[in-house]
């Protein structure tokens, strides 16, 4: 068996390494730094786009990268297999997130879902709306839904950077919000950035959907089984025409949110193996294997699949997915931004306007008239000053608005021109944000005090 050493015992290089580690783990866990780095990723890509080794950055994406096993070859740019295949990732998260919050979450009653659900669909109405209303000409009006969406991981890390002064209550709200828009998001691209439908495609996912559903059946918890069907799903919604990243969402909303069930609780069968592990420890190690491996099991159903899945995808997708997307899509070129062209202008201004002022607009005015009517109550802790706040934040669309934006046009010169607007007022949303947190938050505390 294994010496135990005191910490003081330990070699010096183990001791910095330890600490090293658990200041990592404690600092990537922070809300704040997962939209700081997703910050500092556009950043660097739009100077990168905007540099002498500007060729470099658009050589880098559109590099073919592909597989084959003997006659069956694909071959896609660097662009698709990360705004195409990472993204699923990111929408798997998202599924969950939905998932979550409907079972036991902000939306988990129709009581409780009512006034972020109405605020969240405002904040979607009167963007859309403000930016037709800019955009009249038909070859402008595909980018109605790019000021619709909120990027919850941006959003969140904003309202985080205000402090612990912040009422649970307006954090709550804003995450529900988030996610409502989200499903929002999922929705249009579904129903309106899809192109024709092909049946083969629904036949090859439905395949994948039936997988999942027979392993959840014979009780297979390990989520690496679940690779292939998702696989299997994702190609076959490619193949359809609809955008294959929303089979994440689907692999998200079909996740349990209870253990699997069996014939002994996962605690009481980890205490079991536990007690052999402790009676066999003086023992020949070959005879632990069958109880390590018996708490291993367990240990993995304590935690229902969808926040244990969660949990492990969490930092992959703010610390890897998010930023690498960042990086791939926020390098506008500004040089290539024509906004001497009418229809660049109008694209770029009707998305800047649409999100700073649409979003918070829409978030207001839809939850004042709620409560007016006598509908809905705010919730406790909050007023319409923190609702402010949540309706400014909301207006940080980035994720997920330059990823419908990429999929609205396919005129480079408009593509650059949302993009630049979608850059633009989530700074803007992000610092009027902030200032207006500060004011409410200093009012907080005199009020407190």
């Amino acid at each position: 068996m294994n010496r135990i050493l005191s910490p003081k015992d330990l070699p010096a290089a183990r001791r910095v390494a330890d600490k090293a580690f658990s200041a990592l783990e404690h600092f990537l866990h922070i809300e704040a730094v997962s939209g700081i780095v997703l910050m500092l990723a556009a950043a660097i890509a739009l100077i990168w786009a905007n540099s002498p080794a500007a060729d470099s950055y658009h050589h880098l994406w559109h590099m073919p990268l592909g597989f084959g096993l003997g006659e069956f070859q694909v071959s896609q740019s660097l662009h698709f297999w990360i705004n195409d295949g990472l993204m699923t990732v990111f929408f798997l998260v998202v599924g969950l997130e939905i998932r979550r919050e409907i079972h036991e979450g902000a939306l988990a009653t129709l009581k409780l879902a009512t006034l972020p659900m109405a605020a969240a669909l405002g904040g979607v109405a009167v963007p859309a709306l403000l930016y037709l209303a800019v955009n009249g000409d038909p070859g402008l009006r595909a980018g109605w839904a790019v000021p619709t969406a909120t990027d919850i991981a941006f959003a969140m890390g904003v309202l985080a950077l205000l402090g612990k002064s912040i009422p649970p209550s307006v954090r709550v709200f804003l995450l529900a919000l988030a996610i409502i828009d989200d499903i929002a998001a999922v929705l249009i691209i579904a129903l309106f950035y899809s192109g024709g439908l092909e049946p083969i495609g629904f036949l090859i996912a439905g395949g994948g959907i039936a997988l999942v559903l027979i392993f959840q059946q014979i009780g297979i918890g390990s989520a690496y089984a679940y690779v292939l069907p998702g696989a299997l799903l994702w190609f076959g919604l490619l193949k359809t025409g609809a955008h294959p990243t929303l089979a994440g969402v689907v692999l998200g909303l079909m996740t349990p949110v209870f253990s699997r069930p069996d014939t002994e609780r996962p605690l009481d069968s980890a205490l079991r193996a536990v007690n052999t592990v402790a009676e066999r420890a003086d023992g020949d190690a070959q005879h632990l294997l069958s109880p390590v491996k018996q708490l291993r099991a367990a240990q993995r159903e304590l935690l229902p699949p969808v926040i244990r899945v969660q949990a492990s995808l969490h930092p992959w997708v703010a610390y890897g997915v998010m930023p690498l997307f960042a990086l791939a899509n926020a390098g506008v070129s500004l040089g290539g931004v024509d906004l001497g062209d009418s229809g660049s202008l109008t694209v770029m201004l009707g998305v800047l306007f649409a999100l700073v002022v649409g979003k918070p607009v829409g978030v207001m005015f839809s939850t004042w008239l709620l409560v007016r009517l006598g509908w809905c109550t705010l919730p406790t802790g909050m007023t319409w000053a923190w609702l402010g706040l949540v309706g400014c934040l909301a207006g940080i669309g980035f994720t997920m608005s330059i990823f419908i934006a990429s999929l609205a046009f396919t005129d480079a010169g408009l593509l650059s021109a949302a993009k630049l607007g979608v850059l633009l007022a989530s700074a803007i949303a992000a610092t009027v944000g902030l200032v207006i947190g500060a004011i409410v938050v200093r009012r907080s505390r005199a009020s407190t005090s």
